[in-house]
């Protein structure tokens, strides 16, 4: 049984024409129930009938789209397998081009409806065009919608000229990047509960362009697959199921955030959301089918194959019409307006979220709370994944140290303390605060972690594949050996990023930035912890990488970084100019704060808190240097137990060599008394 590819089959592109057409035929009357194609309430500008009909249906084909171009990527980088020659994945991403070119296309087409709906300009205004070129990059919607299309086309680009699988898994991740902007135009985004509304909504996004369009990829490339279809389909059926969870968790809490309560489903919104859900719980049922009857017996059941087809085939019909759906939810009014909530307390305009009643005393320490979905998530998810492996390394009979499990376990707690406990409270309105946030989330959490040793564990548990495909382990593993990772995992450059950044941050317009917006925030957060992981792993971190500083050259390292650390304290506790002014004045916290003294009192914390890591770092570094001596001396004295310490003997020899051996002048004598007369 061969596993190539028949030279006479070509992909087919029968699931693409029925999911587009089930979008299509699903969003009018959809559409219509939510009252999308409505014209505006009197006394609105109506940019007319073109306007209104179009931007839906502009919207649920650039979805489609985006989806057929991010599965086809995923799937050619990281599912189908190729046995002699590259002609299947090439044959993929050829096609993502294909759908990217419509992807960019409707983004571009729906960001001049967009334009004309907001402003109620018509199409046919002599002034349109002018306006739009005007405030395209004033108005938010518009400016995400500019930037994801922009990320669309370079991923179409790219698409259409990569060959190798690496290339591949760049621009999957790039296509996936280009879809997260869009999350910030959704509803409740000027409303309660904003933030947990932008990361549902992302969640959300990425998860069902993700299975949809793998699906969708499959479908297409089934008759070039021949035997691989089998662990094509297993590999995918496992993606899809983590898809699964992500979309219907997520849909969850944005349903609940724009529904407001049970009463509400009974509204046209409503029913379109129960729509959706029916579609979803459709689609669970269809994909556990394929995961029991077709997935185990695909790869020796010529029937099986085709059942698959005819599933593949009325899920993706399906999901044409969730998408479907999700559009005109989109366009339709929700039970929950979606509008700025209108109160007196300037830090929740500012912010997002009321200011504390008072100061930070006592136990508020530990009992003051608000949970941050995002990183709450994100720390349960990766304790779960690490749980999972010290598991599987038990069932097959290897050990995995305590300690690793208990450092990981306990460095994800941390960092959840500082972000949704009290840190991330009262960091957004006190700056000593927001510093002790900084501090822990870069420098104590990331020691923790490193030491857990995530990579090792992964690496070790991870089933390699053998058939040319790019899994986690693979992918894992390139980025370990990566050109990238060995620049960046220089401990100079490491060194220059944890410090650097922290200067070009605090001292430019990208503090109040994070403060102020959401995706500022949540990039902050992300940076810092990314970056106090890399600093403290090319200190001391156990998994694999770049070959390692002797330990001496990285206690200069650790003592010259801390020693820059130190000065940018010494700098805010000394100064005299307040950082992000604007921001800081404009809260009018309830309670009296002196805004200078309470930054210096942040300067004082960056200097202090980070002692304790920098000395357990130190001590880290050290123990590993008495551990590596003492290494060498057990080899050294192995091997002179093995030759009869011939090392030793032979550096004998040669100093009794060197000893015994004649002047290079030749022998001396001593001068003998003259006997010649006269003299």
């Amino acid at each position: 049984m061969t596993t190539g590819p028949s030279t006479a089959a070509h992909p087919t592109k029968l699931p693409l024409v029925l999911a587009a057409v089930a979008v299509v035929a699903v969003v009018i009357p959809a559409g219509l129930l939510g009252g999308a194609f409505a014209a505006p309430v009197s006394g609105l500008p109506d940019a007319g009938a073109i306007v209104r009909w179009g931007l839906p249906v502009v919207r649920a084909i650039h979805d489609l789209a985006a989806a057929s171009t991010v599965g086809l990527l995923v799937v050619a980088a990281t599912i189908i397998p190729e046995a002699r020659n590259t002609s299947r994945r090439i044959t993929a991403t050829r096609y993502a081009c294909a759908t990217g070119v419509v992807w960019v296309v409707a983004g571009l087409v729906g960001l001049v409806f967009s334009f004309a709906d907001i402003s109620g300009t018509a199409l046919s205004d002599p002034t349109f065009g002018a306006q739009l070129q005007t405030f395209v990059f004033q108005l938010e919607s518009l400016r995400v919608a500019a930037i994801s299309s922009t990320m669309a086309l370079a991923v179409t680009l790219g698409a259409a000229v990569v060959r190798r699988r690496s290339e591949m898994v760049t621009l999957a991740v790039l296509s996936v990047l280009a879809l997260l902007p869009l999350s910030l135009t959704g509803h409740a985004a000027g409303a309660a509960s904003h933030d947990t509304a932008v990361n549902a909504l992302a969640l959300h996004l990425v998860a069902a362009v993700i299975w949809v369009g793998g699906l969708l990829a499959l479908a297409m490339l089934r008759p070039m697959l021949g035997a691989t279809l089998g662990v094509s389909v297993q590999r995918y059926s496992t993606l899809a199921g983590w898809c699964f969870v992500a979309v219907a968790v997520s849909g969850v809490g944005s349903a609940w955030i724009r529904v407001g309560s049970i009463g509400s489903l009974a509204t046209t919104y409503g029913a379109l959301v129960i729509l959706k859900v029916v579609a979803l719980v459709v689609l669970g049922m269809a994909g556990w089918q394929q995961r029991s009857r077709v997935v185990d017996r695909i790869a020796t059941d010529p029937l099986a194959g085709r059942l698959f087809a005819r599933l593949a085939l009325i899920e993706l019909v399906v999901m044409g019409a969730a998408f479907a759906l999700g559009t005109a939810l989109s366009r339709s009014a929700p039970p929950v307006p979606n509008t700025p909530v209108v109160t007196t307390d300037a830090a929740y305009s500012l912010t997002g979220y009321p200011a504390p009643a008072g100061p930070l005393l006592g136990s508020d320490w530990l009992t003051v709370w608000r949970i941050d979905w995002l990183w709450l998530g994100v720390s349960v998810v990766a304790v779960a994944l690490y749980l999972a492996g010290v598991r599987r390394m038990r069932a097959r009979g290897d050990s995995w140290p305590v300690l690793r499990t208990i450092g990981w376990v306990l460095g994800w707690a941390i960092f959840v303390w500082a972000t949704c406990g009290a840190p991330g409270v009262y960091g957004s309105v006190l700056f000593s605060i927001h510093m002790l946030l900084h501090m822990t989330v870069s420098m104590s959490a990331p020691i923790l972690m490193v030491l857990a040793a995530p990579v090792t564990l992964a690496l070790r548990t991870l089933t390699p594949r053998q058939d040319n495909t790019l899994g986690p382990r693979e992918l894992l593993l390139g980025l370990v050996h990566s050109r990238f990772l060995a620049v960046i995992g220089n401990p100079v450059v490491a060194a220059a990023i944890f410090f650097g950044s922290l200067v070009v941050f605090y001292f430019s317009p990208l503090f109040e930035l994070a403060l102020r917006t959401h995706t500022g925030h949540v990039l902050m957060t992300t940076h810092f912890l990314l970056a106090g992981y890399l600093f403290a792993w090319v200190l001391v971190g156990i998994d694999p990488g770049p070959k390692r500083w002797p330990p001496s050259l990285r206690l200069i390292i650790l003592f010259v970084t801390i020693s820059f650390h130190a000065f940018f304290g010494v700098a805010l506790t000394t100064g005299t100019t307040l950082l992000a002014p604007t921001f800081y004045k404009s809260l009018h916290l309830p309670w009296a704060v002196d805004l200078l003294a309470d930054q210096r009192n942040g300067g004082a914390v960056a200097w202090g808190v980070g002692e304790l890591p920098t000395l357990i770092l130190a001590l880290l570094v050290t123990l590993a240097w008495v551990h590596s001596d003492a290494a060498e001396t057990k080899r050294l004295d192995r091997q002179a137990d093995r030759d009869d310490d011939a090392d030793l003997k032979a550096y004998n020899a040669h100093l009794a060599a060197i000893s015994e051996r004649p002047s290079p002048a030749g022998p001396t004598s001593p001068p003998s008394r003259s006997t010649t007369p006269g003299h």
